[in-house]
């Protein structure tokens, strides 16, 4: 129980009718989990908007009503709200109704296009193994301790953050590492938190469904920067062209990390095998088990991370010799056929073509690399072109099946990503709308020494099909066509 008056600290109001002495029970911006003694936030959706739903909200026992346009109708027990922004209005209610609990523990940001929940996952895992107790909040899981949560979004809503961050700080986690999505941002599902630290890993196409520009998109993630306070850092990836334009502003300590250009954190790949990749960070030679410019470009992002944790150099680097691929990400295994088959989340562009480059450093060419890959209905359209372009060129053999088709015809989808195949590719394509005949034909035509890429989906275990969810495991059924 929380008193209304309390819990309105830091929130803009441009009006409020009625008490503020109230005792609130519950919080939410959700009108089915209204019940006696409970503040309701009116948030505007990109598909329902939380204001039609105000009176429901109040006959089910709501006694407060956050809103930015006040009802015509006013009830007399009920305390009305006016802010300029409710998402925003929302951040900060959850942080005070949960005691700000992202400022009793290191909270550290991890936003970009590619490589976030790698980053933050590592980082969990590494500070885990250092004998930290350490919080998640990832795309794949949410982590409390060894505690296990399932995930729903990139950046889950402001209530459930602060919610999760809260039982972390009663389970004593010292440290919580976090993606950060551009909706996440745009919403402002992360305004009231107090991050120690905020990562930058890269900038590529993605999300124009929902930014519309790519400028707005950069913008965004940008604005995460901005918002850090200049007791905590910022850590950009020196390599990409937006690395230091993110930083521009910043009041927090700036850092960077690289592979090509001058870096704070500098990070040479020496080796490279299936199993793993001899690098150099600074002056220190390390082995370690991901393989990839990209995940070795992760890797300097956890150590720059790590180091400013307060963690010595020799800890972070035996740790970062210890970590594993994140469960979906470059997730590889060998049949007894020697077949490779190697399954990854990219469904990005960008994501894709650094996939396939690194199976590029490791083949021999004396085999054929089989790549399956589709793109998920009702988002960014314009990617499904340059996605067919590259499988396509950077294949022996391409298939592009369904990924998550939503509510879009697959079909469409799929014409789609075949309109970027160049002519002299076209041979190479096969179109198997069903994406698990697609991972079965793959597994019949490859050979010994094969390598079979299913790209796209990683460790989703689901397919959305007509807003239906269909238990669906890539690395599952691969392992399974290949035992056979």
């Amino acid at each position: 129980m929380k008193n209304l008056e309390t819990i309105l600290a830091n929130v803009l109001t441009k009006s409020i009718i009625g008490s503020v002495q109230i005792a609130i029970d519950v919080l939410t911006f959700d009108s089915r989990s209204v019940v006696p003694s409970t503040l309701f936030v009116a948030v505007k959706g990109t598909e329902v908007d939380g204001h039609s739903y105000i009176q429901k909200a109040i006959d089910l026992g709501a006694s407060v009503i956050v809103c930015e346009i006040l009802p015509s109708k006013l009830v007399d027990e009920v305390t009305y709200i006016e802010v300029e922004n409710s998402n925003e209005a929302l951040a900060h209610l959850a942080s005070n109704f949960y005691d700000n609990p992202s400022t009793k523990l290191k909270l550290v940001g991890v936003t970009g296009t590619n490589g976030k929940t790698t980053i933050a996952t590592l980082l969990y895992n590494l500070f885990m193994q250092a004998g930290f107790q350490v919080g998640l909040l990832s795309t794949v899981k949410v982590m409390i301790g060894s505690e296990t949560h399932p995930a729903t979004h990139t950046t889950p809503d402001s209530i459930a953050i602060n919610k999760y961050l809260s039982h972390m700080v009663e389970s004593g986690c010292q440290y919580c590492f976090m993606e950060v999505s551009s909706h996440g941002i745009a919403q402002k599902r992360t305004a009231a938190l107090d991050f120690d630290g905020g990562i930058f890993t890269n900038l590529s196409h993605d999300h124009l469904d929902y930014h519309k520009t790519f400028a707005e998109y950069r913008d965004v993630k940008k604005s995460f920067f901005d918002q850090l306070e200049k007791n905590a850092f910022a850590i950009t990836n020196a390599d990409d062209k937006n690395g230091e334009f993110m930083l521009q502003n910043c009041k927090a300590k700036k850092l960077s990390y690289g592979l090509k250009n001058v870096a704070d954190i500098h990070g040479q790949v020496l080796e490279s095998q299936i199993s793993g990749m001899l690098m150099r960070i600074q002056n220190n030679e390390i082995w370690v088990q991901l393989i990839g410019s990209f995940n070795a470009s992760n890797l300097l992002a956890v150590y720059t991370a790590a180091i400013n944790l307060g963690l010595s150099e020799e800890e972070v680097l035996l740790q970062l010799s210890t970590l594993k691929s994140v469960s979906g990400r470059f997730q590889y295994f060998v049949s007894e056929d020697k077949i490779t088959a190697i399954v990854d989340y990219a469904h990005t562009p960008d994501a894709l073509e650094n996939v396939l480059k690194t199976i590029e450093e490791i083949r021999t060419r004396n085999e054929q690399l089989i790549t399956i890959v589709g793109c998920g209905g009702n988002r960014d359209k314009t990617k499904r072109p340059e996605m067919g372009q590259i499988a396509s060129e950077m294949s022996n053999q391409v298939i592009f099946t369904s990924d998550n088709p939503r509510n879009e015809d697959p079909m469409v989808i799929l014409s789609e990503i075949e309109s970027g195949v160049e002519a002299h590719n076209v041979r190479k394509v096969l179109t198997i709308e069903d994406r698990a005949q697609a991972i079965k034909t793959a597994c019949k035509l490859a050979k010994a020494g094969d390598i079979i890429l299913i790209a796209g989906k990683g460790h989703e275990d689901y397919q959305e099909i007509k807003g239906v969810k269909h238990h669906f495991n890539d690395y599952e059924l691969v392992q399974e066509f290949l035992k056979k």
